[in-house]
């Protein structure tokens, strides 16, 4: 029998990638499935494809999570459309050797990886009853992480590790905190690390960087449905029903870094967070 039926799912970065597996997971135990996809071409595809395979309850629905309205747009389209949110895995990632910002001047992988998330989920939670589930993909990144509260934008010091390390420990923090103010509505929040993945993450899409690499580690990588395979047990398994606020790798809580467990801190970078969306708007 199929566990989801009658559950609705939203899945960013759902065109590829681990995105797209989790999707596809979740339409075959029988959930109704919404596609987060920034790129309006990438995401058809994906969403022709999961429709050629017998998904009928698929459905595509554009946002940009490194701009503000964009997904307040996607949060506008999702209540009118649908009653409820069962489960929200916040998969998409981004990744980039050089700096960049989002709409709002957010250092992007910030800006994506966390900011966009936050600012989606805390939109989408009034849609969440008990029993409702939110996934948060992290990474063993977070363990080099530190939040640069002082230059939370890195405009003094930027590199890729620690913008990406910055990005993932705010994953975690984030899942903590909101994993406690979420609680006595019975909706569980839990995070993972995937594993080392071959996905399309760090390919710069205009000049291709990094597609050679990425080709050459493919062996030695996980595909993406094994690396989906901690945030789908996340989402559907009823061992984990009543777990929240925890870091999980191959299916099983881990331990993770030192600083990611700090609830100062979570509940410091919390407040931050709140404070950059309300004040663009």
């Amino acid at each position: 029998m199929k566990r989801l039926l009658g559950k609705v799912a939203v899945v960013t970065g759902a065109n590829s990638g681990m995105g797209m597996a989790t999707a596809r997971a979740l339409l075959d135990e029988g959930a109704t499935v919404i596609m987060l996809c920034r790129n309006e071409k990438r995401g058809l595809e994906a969403y022709h494809e999961l429709l050629q395979d017998g998904n009928s309850r698929t459905y595509l629905i554009l946002c940009d999570l490194g701009d503000y309205d964009s997904i307040r747009s996607f949060s506008a389209q999702v209540h009118e459309r649908f009653e409820k949110i069962d489960i929200l895995v916040n998969n998409a990632g981004f990744i980039s050797l050089d700096r960049q910002e989002t709409k709002e001047g957010l250092e992007r992988q910030f800006g994506i990886n966390h900011i966009g998330h936050f600012l989606l989920t805390t939109q989408l939670l009034d849609m969440m009853k008990e029993g409702a589930r939110i996934v948060n993909v992290a990474s063993g990144a977070h363990k080099t992480g530190k939040i640069h509260f002082d230059d939370i934008n890195l405009k003094k010091g930027f590199n890729v590790i620690k913008a990406y390390s910055q990005s993932k420990l705010a994953n975690v923090l984030f899942t903590r905190e909101l994993a406690k103010r979420v609680k006595s509505k019975g909706i569980t929040v839990n995070c993972c690390h995937p594993g080392a993945v071959a996905t399309n993450i760090g390919i710069d899409r205009e000049s291709g960087f990094g597609k050679t690499i990425t080709g050459m580690l493919k062996p030695f990588f996980l595909t993406p449905e094994e690396g989906a395979r901690t945030a789908i047990f996340l989402a559907t398994d009823e061992s984990v029903k009543d777990v929240t606020g925890e870091y999980f790798y191959k299916c099983k809580i881990a331990r993770s870094s030192k600083r990611s467990q700090d609830i100062n801190l979570a509940k410091r970078l919390y407040e931050l967070s709140e404070k950059l969306v309300k004040d663009a708007g």
